[in-house]
């Protein structure tokens, strides 16, 4: 769970921090039945990814990366902006090159990696790879995303 004295908790919004405390009451939930056998544990990932891509696109708006229309915008895709591959086609306008430019290439290609890991492989169908998710692996996915989110906030702090 997130210090509820941190900076990180301080700066979510009650959205994110419900979808946060979901995360981690059903892993819990799950680590209390462990008779339960699934086959899937993505379910686990759900909440705190949809508070991840809501932190993302916050922090964003905040330090300048994103204008308030962008964040607004329904059309807006942060995995886009976010991708090391779209640099050289979005140039300034590239989150991605954002981040290295102001946090560092190691902080942005963590961000990035925590996207693809806990979101796009998550919420993603592959027909030719119908991956599951254990509960291990559930359990890491979630503990990562907090270090990450963690990460940005003293990262991309502003100056």
């Amino acid at each position: 769970m997130i210090d509820k004295d941190s900076q990180l908790w301080k700066y979510l919004s009650d959205g994110q921090k419900g979808l946060v405390e979901e995360s981690f009451f059903l892993l819990e939930d799950i680590e209390k039945h462990p008779d339960t056998r699934l086959t899937d544990y993505s379910y686990l990932v759900f909440p705190i990814a949809k508070a991840y891509e809501g932190f993302l696109k916050q922090l964003f708006l905040d330090r300048g990366y994103i204008n308030q229309a962008t964040y607004q915008s329904n059309h807006f895709r942060l995995g886009k902006a976010l991708s090391p591959h779209m640099t050289h086609h979005l140039g300034d306008v590239s989150v991605y090159f954002q981040i290295q430019k102001n946090c560092g290439r190691e902080v942005a290609e963590k961000i990035w990696q925590m996207w693809k890991r806990g979101r796009n492989l998550i919420f993603h169908y592959f027909p030719h790879n119908l991956r599951a998710v254990s509960l291990q692996e559930a359990r890491e996915i979630i503990y990562d995303f907090v270090r990450v989110m963690s990460e940005a906030m003293y990262e991309c702090r502003q100056n």
